[in-house]
């Protein structure tokens, strides 16, 4: 399938690239660098250019035969997005309109929508399943909730075939080690405790230890980046014109502050300096059914997280694995 990638050079999106090319696929990756790495995708794959510039968009489209349409391009901070709205209704809503009417002009049906659980906002129970309302609580999560209204209508209107997947936070690397989390600043907890065990940063801030968890400290479920890939291209293969798809992405389990900073020290066999900050309030649902389930577990998303160069390996080989489901 000829299939352009959007924000195909960012963390996410470079796994998808690598793992779509690695399945046979024809493989083109439209960024305009403000969060990708050039080298974190093959140059003659890399369309360097922005949602906002149709004609560039349109040359891609006509130029590549393009067929499907994987949409990653986005910006993602929730707290950012508070603060600075319009730079989030912009870029993740107008221009990812930008792209549909593009897709329209061509006759391009296929599109897997990169969404988030943030479209949930405050979940009456956990784990999420996709019947819980989707009511978010910050413009990071209405764009996103807003673009999957959009794609709904226009696969009523138009007979497109999209999906839209949901998911918190991704973590790991690949297992070659060749690209994984790179941000500027790091947000994503696992990074930064490796991070801090290196040496790198100061330390690791913990946001509470009173939360109504095992250990005290805060709950949340990670999935490793390749599943999500994996999902990503699953969900394409599965797509027909009036196909529907609306999946939540996850592990079904969820592992603590303490479980990511523990396994970390285990993996590397050493400490990591951890000052304890003030709580972020968030009530805890109570407990529900799991959906799709990745299979790499917290370990596993630390192991492989370890980047040559930072004197650690990436690794992808653990004892504790989970199920899909």
């Amino acid at each position: 399938m000829r299939i352009l990638i959007t924000g195909g050079a960012g963390y996410i999106g470079s796994h998808a690239v690598k793992l779509f090319l690695a399945r046979g696929h024809e493989v083109w990756v439209y960024d305009n660098l403000s969060q990708g790495h050039r080298a974190a995708v093959p140059a003659d794959r890399l369309i360097v250019a922005d949602l906002a510039e149709a004609q560039r968009l349109d040359h891609a489209l006509v130029t590549h035969r393009v067929e499907a349409v994987v949409h990653y391009a986005a910006f993602a901070l929730v707290g950012e997005s508070v603060k600075n709205p319009a730079k989030y209704y912009q870029n993740n809503l107008v221009n990812t309109l930008n792209l549909m009417d593009a897709l329209r002009r061509h006759d391009v049906k296929r599109f897997v929508f990169s969404s988030t659980c943030a479209t949930y906002g405050v979940p009456e129970k956990v784990p999420i399943t996709e019947d819980e309302k989707q009511r978010p609580i910050n413009p990071y999560g209405n764009t996103k909730l807003a673009v999957e209204h959009a794609l709904a209508d226009y696969a009523a209107a138009y007979g497109w075939g999209y999906a839209a997947l949901r998911y918190f936070n991704a973590a790991g690397a690949a297992p070659d080690g060749q690209i994984g989390e790179d941000h500027d600043p790091e947000s994503h907890l696992i990074p930064i405790v490796l991070q801090a065990i290196l040496g790198l940063r100061p330390e690791v801030e913990g946001f509470g230890s009173d939360y109504p968890t095992p250990d005290g400290t805060c709950v949340r479920d990670y999935i490793h980046v390749d599943d999500l890939a994996e999902a990503h291209l699953l969900a394409l293969e599965k797509l027909q014109p009036g196909t529907q798809l609306k999946l939540n992405l996850g592990t079904g389990r969820g592992y603590s502050v303490r479980d990511v900073i523990d396994t970390a020290e285990a993996v590397t066999g050493k400490l990591a300096p951890v000052k304890e900050g003030r709580r972020c309030w968030w009530p805890l649902p109570k407990e529900g059914k799991r959906n799709w389930a990745g299979n790499r577990a917290i370990p596993i998303c630390v192991r492989s997280s370890r980047r040559p160069g930072t004197g650690t390996t990436a690794i992808r080989k653990a004892t504790t694995i989970e199920g899909r489901s």
